[in-house]
């Protein structure tokens, strides 16, 4: 099983990062690594999120959780559970702001296979915290 992970301390209410988390639209605007994203991150809502790191490739994710403001979890994969991706953003308030983190986990029978192919995303995931922390403690949600 292979996974990545980040977490950051950002200084603002839960309710500004999921704001800015949840909108798609805006994603482009402050997000270093996202090429764009089509569909709505809305509860059971389905998603082709392209990335910098692949480009013009698009990754269909589902909304498979959504817990405002705490938790949003996007599944993505292969039929039967071949191969499966999950992403999962948290939100725990702490003093003065929240404890953001996300989290990706691959599994599945072909995954040994298929995450040799997969680059280190551990740099844009440090880049996509730090660009959500800016985004939301400059107050641009």
């Amino acid at each position: 099983m292979k996974s990545f992970a980040v977490s950051t301390i950002i200084h603002t209410p839960p309710e500004v990062v999921w704001a800015i988390l949840t909108d798609g639209s805006k994603w482009m605007e402050w997000n270093t690594t996202i090429e764009k994203v089509e569909g709505s991150i809305s509860p059971g809502g389905k998603l082709k999120v392209y990335t910098k790191l692949s480009p013009g490739r698009a990754f269909p994710v589902r909304v498979s959780e959504f817990v405002p403001p705490h938790r949003m979890v996007w599944t993505g994969g292969m039929p039967l559970g071949l191969f499966k991706g999950v992403r999962t953003y948290t939100i725990t308030p702490t003093d003065g702001g929240i404890v953001f983190g996300m989290r990706e986990v691959f599994s599945g029978l072909m995954a040994p296979l298929i995450t040799r192919s997969i680059p280190d995303l551990q740099p844009s995931f440090v880049e996509f915290a730090a660009a959500l922390k800016q985004r939301a403690e400059n107050g641009a949600a």
